[in-house]
Parts: C-alpha cells; sequence; structure tokens
C-alpha cells in the first residue's frame, strides 16, 4: 500500500492549484464522462507549482510507486478556515502523513483587511484542529512548517507589524509541534538565511509568496525534515 501524504495550508502551499482545478471543472463540467470519480481524480493529480510540487517529483522519480501525494492548500486561508474544512479535506482522505503550512494570512489579513487571526485565537484554533487530526488518526505523522515573511511590497510598509506578530505564530507553531511529537521547519531561518546571501527578492516577489527558488528551498528543507520520520 502506498503512503499517502496530504500537504495543506494556504496559498503558499497550493500555489495555482485552486485555479487549475476550477478551470479544468469549467472545461470539463458538461462532460457527461466527467463523473464524481474522474473529478476527485483530477483534483487528486492536481499539485500545483509550488513545494509540494517539487517535493512529489522527487519522491515519485527516486521511489516509484511508492507514494500518493496530495494537495489541499487554499489560497486566502488562515488557521479558521483550514480548520472548517479539516475534516473534508485531510481527515475523510486519511493520510499517513500530514503537512500543514499556515499562519501569515492571519497576519497579512489584519494588516490590510482588519479581518485576521489574533495570537491567541490562531493558537486557541490550530491547537484544536491538531487534536481533532489526532483523535481521528492516531497513527498519523505530523510536518508543521512555521509560517514566515521577508520584506517586500506587500509587507514593507507595515513591516515591524509583520515580523512581530509572524513571530508569534511561528512561536505557537513550534510550541505546537512539541506537544504533539510533530516535525517542525523553521522556514524564516531558512529565509532569513538566503536573503543574506542575496537579494530578498530571489526568494519571494512580494515578502510572503515564494519565488520558484523560495519554494525549491521549503521543498528541500521538507525532504530533510521527512527523511528523518521514514
Amino acid at each position: 500500500m502506498k503512503t499517502k501524504i496530504l500537504f495543506t495550508g494556504d496559498s503558499i502551499t497550493d500555489a495555482a492549484r485552486t485555479v487549475l482545478c476550477q478551470d479544468l471543472e469549467k472545461m470539463l463540467g458538461s462532460d457527461p464522462n466527467f463523473t464524481p470519480e474522474k473529478r476527485d481524480e483530477m483534483l487528486n493529480g492536481a499539485l500545483g507549482t509550488g513545494y509540494p510540487l517539487l517535493v512529489t517529483s522527487q519522491l515519485y522519480a527516486e521511489s516509484p510507486g511508492k507514494y500518493e501525494v496530495l494537495n489541499r492548500g487554499i489560497s486566502g486561508n488562515r488557521v479558521v478556515d483550514l480548520d472548517a474544512r479539516i475534516k473534508c479535506d485531510c481527515i475523510n482522505l486519511k493520510p499517513d502523513i500530514l503537512s500543514i503550512m499556515i499562519g501569515i494570512n492571519d497576519v497579512w489579513h489584519e494588516a490590510n483587511w482588519h479581518n485576521g487571526v489574533d495570537a491567541q485565537k490562531f493558537q486557541r484554533v490550530y491547537d484544536e484542529m491538531l487534536k481533532e487530526v489526532i483523535a481521528a488518526l492516531p497513527e498519523v505523522k505530523l510536518i508543521l512548517l512555521e509560517p514566515y515573511v521577508l520584506k517586500g511590497p506587500a509587507t514593507r510598509d507595515k513591516w515591524e507589524f509583520f515580523r512581530t506578530e509572524t513571530d508569534l505564530r511561528r512561536n505557537t507553531v513550534k510550541a505546537l509541534a512539541k506537544r504533539y511529537g510533530a516535525a517542525c521547519i523553521n522556514t524564516q531561518e531558512l529565509f532569513d538565511r538566503a536573503a543574506a546571501c542575496g537579494s530578498e527578492s530571489n526568494w519571494s516577489a512580494d515578502g510572503v509568496h515564494p519565488t520558484p527558488a523560495g519554494h525549491w528551498l521549503l521543498a528541500q528543507a521538507w525532504l530533510e525534515v521527512f527523511r528523518k520520520l521514514e
């Protein structure tokens, strides 16, 4: 039986997957052969253009037939949005490995639209979400990616707010990983170290979303952690 790996989170994980699926549904929706089973197959095959795709490419090339990788990241998600769909988009899929990256929209939405999730609620919702997952899937292995932020067009004008609030959520993710025995990836340190060797724009065009090079960084860090879980 294949090891099922599920990536979930916000746009960093989505990486255009949702848009592709929507476009394909519009195109195929009138086809009588586009059954619910075909739709599920399409959704499961769409991985986006980011680090989940890079990870999948590496694993599928190294070990053909050993893994099944799914992506359920959705652009714009805050922790409350992810929690609202954790049953249908995670628990029901019964992954062996669950990778979660969430948190930057909880900050960004507050900075721009006053619709974020404060640090205390972020901690509370994330904690309860993990409890629900573990209760339903006691054997699941967790990989939690901390949120990160860099200086860029989307963040520079409110930089102190972005960095301070992102750090609060990073600390929450780190503490929850320790509490639940999850692997944890310090993405802020990863990107800070990379940015110190070159322009921040090489790794993120806007301060939030990774460039192809940024996705490569995430993929390499993820694979390093994953190999220790096997």
